[in-house]
């Protein structure tokens, strides 16, 4: 049977791994991406006190919500303030951390990819974004494309950087487990969500080869990146458990 690895952080990777077994396959958690509490918590804490300010507040990512929202008791949402996702995994965690559905923009269902590119859809067909106040949540730096589409757009968009991205320290069993499947590419598959996994990736296996490995990515922009890295062969599926379930047995 082949060997799923898991590449997300820690905390989503646990999950997908308890969900991937019960579902009959075979699933480890190799994180490529380790996340950390913000430089500046004071700053988290200054937004979060003010979200009544803002028009929209957009989350890009599960980890975004978990750290703005870290160890804070539970406070109504404010009614005018929009909540914006880029895809069902941080839907999940809004709803998880009280935001309520109604408030929450995320792309269509059925959208070819969930991203800042999608969720721009449904922002747009909202309402207005001139003169409106946008923070957005995230890690040290990211892509800027919704923040330079809401400043085309009139809205005055500022930044708050909820935790810290680097390259994760791997235990020995992880070690062992990536070696393994350097050694035995042919049963293992590499599920990657991040193209900045690949970055860390490199650092953790300087000078692997990658030719007759196996991956599989959740957008055109990570397959991208798995490809120039040197992986074999890169399958592309939509974001979420069961696209995936559907793809593995063809693999």
């Amino acid at each position: 049977m082949l060997q799923l690895l898991v590449t997300r952080p820690r905390a989503q990777a646990d999950d997908w791994v308890s969900r991937l077994r019960a579902a009959g396959w075979a699933a480890d958690a190799l994180p490529l991406i380790g996340i950390s509490g913000p430089a500046d918590p004071e700053a988290v804490r200054a937004a979060r006190d003010r979200l009544a300010d803002f028009a929209l507040v957009v989350f890009v990512s599960p980890n975004a919500v978990a750290r703005f929202f870290d160890g804070v008791p539970a406070r109504p949402w404010p009614a005018a303030t929009l909540a914006g996702s880029p895809g069902p995994g941080t839907t999940l965690a809004l709803r998880q951390s009280g935001v309520p559905a109604g408030a929450i923009v995320e792309p269509a269902a059925d959208a070819e990819q969930f991203d800042s590119e999608s969720l721009w859809l449904r922002l747009a067909e909202r309402r207005s974004w001139a003169d409106t106040q946008v923070l957005i949540v995230r890690g040290e730096d990211g892509r800027d494309w919704l923040a330079r589409t809401l400043q085309a757009q009139g809205a005055q968009v500022r930044f708050v950087q909820a935790y810290r991205r680097q390259t994760p320290v791997w235990t020995e069993q992880e070690r062992g487990l990536a070696t393994r499947a350097l050694e035995q590419p042919a049963d293992h598959v590499w599920l990657l969500s991040s193209s900045e996994a690949l970055d860390h990736l490199a650092v953790l296996l300087p000078g692997a080869d990658w030719s007759a490995s196996r991956a599989v990515a959740t957008h055109p922009r990570i397959a991208e990146r798995a490809r120039r890295a040197g992986f074999g062969r890169v399958d592309e599926v939509r974001p979420g458990l069961q696209p995936l379930l559907q793809a593995l047995p063809a693999m």
